[in-house]
């Protein structure tokens, strides 16, 4: 897995899901995004508790372009901004989806970044598979 720095130059956006579990992606509905609340005593450390890491669930969506007829309602976002980011060409589970999250968490504070207190979830098809990514926004 490559763990790269990422400057994402303008939102994605995204209309709220309900009710939906963001470890259950199968690739029927589309492109999705989930957005987790780290815990905040586990979101900065090199050794962060796998079982804690990720806090509340604080909102899921599913990409605008696969809801074309329906009133663009309820926006989220991706936003703009440098991200700590990997990328697996495969669909992961909530195990593996945590250990790429301790990874990103890792390389990035051994870059000296300052990783934020959220975590974005991402899932789309390409290239016939699906692909989990995982993005974590940073400052310097």
């Amino acid at each position: 897995m490559n763990i790269l720095r990422l400057n994402l130059l303008a939102p994605i956006h995204y209309r709220l899901l309900k009710g939906f579990d963001p470890f259950e992606y199968s690739g029927e509905n589309g492109e999705m995004l989930f957005c987790f609340e780290l815990d905040e005593s586990q979101r900065l450390s090199f050794e962060p508790d796998p079982q804690t890491l990720l806090g509340i669930l604080v909102f899921g969506g599913i990409a605008l372009k696969d809801v074309p007829d329906e009133p663009k309602t309820d926006l989220l976002e991706l936003p703009g901004g440098n991200y700590i980011f990997a990328q697996k060409q495969e669909l992961l589970n909530r195990d593996e989806i945590i250990a790429m999250a301790l990874e990103i968490q890792k390389e990035g504070l051994w870059q000296r970044l300052k990783p934020g207190e959220r975590l974005y979830l991402r899932y789309l098809f390409e290239d016939g598979s699906v692909v989990t990514q995982l993005y974590r926004p940073y400052t310097n």
